[in-house]
Formats: structure tokens, sequence, C-alpha cells
């Protein structure tokens, strides 16, 4: 369950803490009081969608923050968000993507908004409630079915990029053995260009490396001279002194080391014998491979790797027939896997199908919907093809009246009928205490009387294998709560914040006369106290 909520510089929340509790948590409140404000904070800690806009004015970034008991051990799980669209996501203190951080919430909290009441009214999300209703005994075949339709959409397509008709395919063989062919005659090598460019700067600046090499050789022999007068003169006392020894011995070294630069500096002169041949052969090299890096790739390693493509595209295209067997064989033989596997799934979901609104008709029963009558209705797709789920096409349909004919839900249901039939189908995928914690935002909309005491009789029955946290403005599911919070808002420093606090008994009271009666009278309070005691079982 969750134990604690913290929330900062969210909108007009500046930093509330919230202690939850387990069992039916119920939040009320004025309108605009920033009661969605907390619907939407536990969104966004399960890794939903965020908009800069919602970070406190002022502020540069937004904190949410849950402490969860999980497996008997706390787990600290925050999300913050920073105006350049920045998010830091951390799972007990280790950082974690927002996709990670969305997997791992899966199990901890199912949202149920307003909006995913016109999420029902979409037929394709239908399949996958049905789907997580089956929950593992269709979950590893429909894992198995997505694998093979993605390698049967990439035959497919495979098959469809084929190279047109023979005119085309011939067109495109010229061009690709045109290409290999001017690569083959460049006869390029690893290393090359950078070895003509070496060549190319020497002659465009021949003159001025002879020069200053016949300065360098000029200096050189000098000082060699130098260097022969003063060995001569240091082998005159050399054994006078040891020390004299040592440095006619390091003055040795040095002279052979420069008459050895010497001698190279020498050669370097008679190194250099480019004529204008020469140049000319160098620069129409060196276009030859800039033209080529500019059609085939920007070094020519990569032109090289260019040319391994252009061998395999030229083996593809003359033996395109036998490839085109060989796809059209793999993809009679995955289709074939495909259909085994979707008649797996269709007939789960035939049987399931028919589970699911027996369980849903008799939580409609109990939602005071008595005389409605939920179907689930499984047919496979009509042109026959297969698509991401199967063979399959779902669609809910529902007929409130005894006697009426069965309609989609976009037809028939009013928002009351469809808050109860989303209720009703969460009590039904909760069910299997798969998730913790389960996030209402005022299902009760459209609903009031009786079926307002049934929907706070559900509630409560749920909050025996799960918490529930229920934003409502309904008196008696207020009533019903176990834990009962408020919130609320006050103006400071000229800045509106939104509060939140647990009520005690007596403002309880208060709260559910407000809610019941739009004031606070001795009626209404009284009113409150005997919705109180008759706290729906």
């Amino acid at each position: 369950m969750i134990s604690l909520l913290h929330i900062k510089n969210f909108g007009i929340i500046e930093d509330i803490s919230l202690n939850l509790e387990d069992g039916f948590n119920v939040l009320t409140g004025e309108t605009g009081s920033g009661k969605s404000l907390i619907i939407d904070s536990f969104e966004i800690i399960s890794g939903g969608r965020f908009s800069k806009e919602m970070i406190r004015n002022g502020e540069n970034s937004s904190l949410i923050e849950i402490c969860i008991w999980k497996a008997d051990k706390e787990i600290i799980i925050s999300r913050e968000i920073f105006l350049n669209g920045r998010n830091i996501c951390k799972i007990n203190g280790m950082l974690v993507t927002v996709g990670e951080l969305k997997k791992f919430m899966r199990d901890v909290v199912d949202i149920a908004k307003q909006h995913e009441n016109q999420n029902m009214m979409d037929v394709s999300s239908h399949i996958k409630y049905l789907d997580s209703f089956i929950g593992d005994k269709i979950c590893e075949k429909v894992s198995q079915y997505k694998e093979l339709f993605l390698k049967y959409n990439n035959l497919i397509n495979e098959l469809k990029a084929g190279f047109g008709d023979e005119k085309e395919k011939q067109r495109k063989l010229d061009l690709l053995n045109y290409q290999l062919t001017e690569i083959d005659e460049a006869e390029l090598k690893e290393g090359e260009e950078e070895t003509l460019e070496i060549q190319r700067k020497q002659i465009l600046n021949v003159d001025k490396v002879n020069e200053n090499l016949e300065i360098s050789e000029g200096s050189l022999n000098n000082a060699i001279d130098g260097i022969e007068s003063s060995i001569k003169a240091l082998e005159k006392i050399e054994n006078l002194d040891e020390k004299y020894q040592k440095k006619l011995k390091e003055l040795k070294n040095s002279y052979y080391d420069i008459e050895e630069i010497s001698r190279d500096i020498y050669n370097f002169k008679y190194e250099i014998d480019f004529d204008n041949s020469s140049k000319e052969e160098i620069e129409d090299r060196l276009d030859l491979i800039h033209n080529l890096k500019r059609k085939y790739g920007n070094s020519v390693k990569e032109i090289f790797e260019y040319k391994e493509e252009v061998k395999k595209e030229i083996f593809k295209i003359r033996n395109l027939e036998e490839r085109n067997l060989v796809i059209k064989n793999e993809l009679k033989q995955v289709q074939n896997e495909m259909f085994e596997i979707a008649i797996d799934i269709h007939k789960y979901r035939q049987e399931y199908s028919k589970i699911l609104a027996e369980n849903i008709n008799q939580e409609l029963e109990d939602l005071d919907m008595k005389n409605a009558r939920f179907l689930v209705k499984v047919l496979e797709n009509e042109d026959g093809k297969f698509n991401e789920n199967g063979i399959d096409k779902v669609e809910f349909l529902i007929c409130t009246n005894t006697g009426e004919d069965f309609l989609p839900l976009t037809k028939i249901a009013s928002g009351g009928e469809l808050s109860r039939i989303m209720l009703a189908i969460k009590v039904i995928l909760n069910d299997a205490d798969k998730v913790q914690t389960l996030v209402f935002d005022e299902i009760d909309t459209g609903i009031s009387g009786v079926a307002a005491k049934m929907v706070s009789k559900k509630m409560k029955k749920l909050a025996q294998n799960h918490q529930i946290f229920v934003v409502s403005h309904l008196a008696v599911i207020a009533a019903s709560g176990e834990n009962n919070y408020f919130a609320y808002k006050t103006v400071e420093n000229g800045k509106t914040k939104t509060n939140v606090k647990k009520l005690d008994e007596e403002e309880l009271i208060n709260e559910i006369a407000r809610i019941s009666s739009g004031d606070i009278s001795e009626i209404s309070k009284q009113h409150a106290k005997e919705l109180l005691k008759l706290k729906v079982a």
C-alpha cells in the first residue's frame, strides 16, 4: 500500500505530505480546491505524461514522491520534472527511466479517471480489457503471436520491396554494376589519401622545403665542425680528471647523433624530385578519391563497405525469384503458426468473454442496474486478415432495459451508467489482488440515491483487499470512508495554494453536511450523523 504521498510545486500545490491509511480513503473538497491535482500526481508518479505548465508558477521543477510497502519492504519512488522537460525518476535512490518507472508502478497503483469512461467507448480498447481479465492463461500465447506477427509483416514488406518489372530490375542492376566497376577500377588502398595529401603539400612547398633544408644542413655542418674542435681539446686533458672523460664521452655521442641527422637532411634534399607530371598525377588521384567519397562514403573504408552492400544487392536481384520463393515458403509457415496460436487465443477469448460478462452482470446488479445485461462479443475479423491482436474483434454491448436489444456502449449508456460499468470492470479485473492501490477520480459522476449507496457498498467491499483512494462529491460515499481527507485553498503572500488535511469526527460531520445540502446547518449536520451511523457495510 501507499503510506505517504508527497507533492511539491505542482499546480497550486506548494508542498503537501499526505499520510494514507489502508482500506477506504475518501478525498472531498470544493470545486477548484486542487482535488484533481492529487489524482494527477498519482498518474505522474506512475509514469504518466506531464506538461511543464503544471509546474508551480515561479518554480523550476515539480516533485512527486510516494512511500510504499511491498513484500514487507519500504520503497521510496520519486519523479522530479523540470521546466526544460528533463525527468529524474528514482526507485529507492536508483535512477530509472520513465519506462522502467511505469513498468514498476503497474503492480502498485491502478487509476480510474473520468476520461477512462471515454476510453471504454473506444471499441479497440475492449480486447485489452478482455485479455487483462483472462490474464496469464493467454499472456504467453499473445506474446508468441505478436513475435510471429512482427516476423510476418517483415516478410510481407520484403516481398513488396521487390525491384518492379524486368525493365526496372535491369535498370537497377546496370546502375549497381556501374558503381561496382567504378570502385574496383579505382584500386583504392587504405591510407592512400593521407600519403597523397602529404606529397601534395610537399609539391606546393618544394622551394620553401629546399631552402630550409639547405639552411638546416649548413648550420649542422658548422655545428659538427665546432663539436670536432671541442672533442680534440677535451682529448688532450681527459687523463687529468674523470669528469673530463665523462663529458668527452657525452660529446662524442652527441656528435654521432648530429652527424646522422645531418646525413638524413642531406638525403631529404634529393628525395624531393617532383616535376609537373607528378603534381598532376597526385591531383588527379586525389580528385578521383574525393569524387568516390562524395558518391559512396566519407572514407575509403566506407567506400569498401558500400561496395560490399552493392555486391549483396546485385546477388539479391540476380537471385530474386529464388529469394521470393524462400520468402513465400517462410511466410506460409509463419502464417500457419500464427493461425494455430490465433485460434487458441480465439478459443480463450470466446470462453472467458462469457465469464467476464456474467461477472460484470453480477456487479451491475449490485450497483442498482438490475435490468441491465452486459455482453462481450468476440467475432473473427470480417476480412479474415491477421492483426496485432490475432483474428479477433471484441466489442462490449449492453442492454439497460428488459426487452431491448443489445447495443454498443456509445449508443446507450449514460454518464452514470458508464461510471458504474467502469467500476464493475475495475472490481472484476482487480479481483486477483495484483494491484495494491486503486485510485478512483469521481467514479460516482452522474449517480445518486440508491445507485450511490450501491457504489459506496462496492467500494467498501473492494477496500477489504485493496487500498482504495476515491475523490468523491457524494455524501453517502464520504460517510462510508474509513479515512477522510479534505482539500482546500488558502492565499499566502498573494499566492494561492492547496492544502489537504485528515478530518476528525466533527470536521467530517460538517463536510458531509456541506456536500449533502450545500451549507452547514443543524438539519444537514443531523443528516450527516445519520449517514455515519448507517455506514454502509
